[in-house]
């Protein structure tokens, strides 16, 4: 009986100490990939008055959002919540030519934000124009899909 006592106490130590070992590395990735900022850079090329004149200026412009607000038309070639991701998808398009102004804007949609963060992480680790496009592709058509089609 008290052999049984000590293994049961052993066990419930070793559980509590591996429990603990495993939570703390969670516990760090919780506040990265759900953190509470709400912030979002979002990188636009520009605003256009006419569809005509939008699509003469940014024909040669791959990937973009285009959003309809007030009459106008706001293009938009990146989204991110990371500064550093923003400078690097901004110098894509000024080497290009093109003027890029960041705008920040507050998202409450939670599963986009945790989309935005993963998404992150992928342009973090990139340094490929390419692989950076095709990413904020995705970004851009997430945002038009959660946001503006389901608003």
């Amino acid at each position: 009986m008290k052999r049984i006592f000590i293994l049961i106490i052993i066990a419930v130590v070793l559980g509590g100490i591996s429990g603990k070992i495993l939570f703390s590395k969670y516990e760090n990735l919780d506040n990265y990939v759900f953190s509470n900022d709400k912030r979002v850079y979002f990188l636009e090329e520009g605003v256009y008055s006419t569809k005509k004149s939008l699509e003469n200026n940014t024909k040669d412009i791959n990937p973009k959002l285009v959003v309809k607000d007030d009459n106008k038309y706001y293009v938009y070639v990146g989204i991110t919540k990371n500064q550093d991701n923003a400078k690097k998808i901004k110098k894509i398009y000024t080497d290009k030519g093109y003027s890029i102004y960041e705008k920040e804007k507050n998202i409450t949609n939670t599963e986009f934000l945790s989309n935005i963060e993963q998404f992150d992480v992928l342009v973090e680790s990139t340094k490929k124009e390419r692989d950076i496009s095709t990413i904020q592709e995705v970004i851009l058509s997430n945002y038009e899909e959660m946001i503006i089609n389901k608003g």
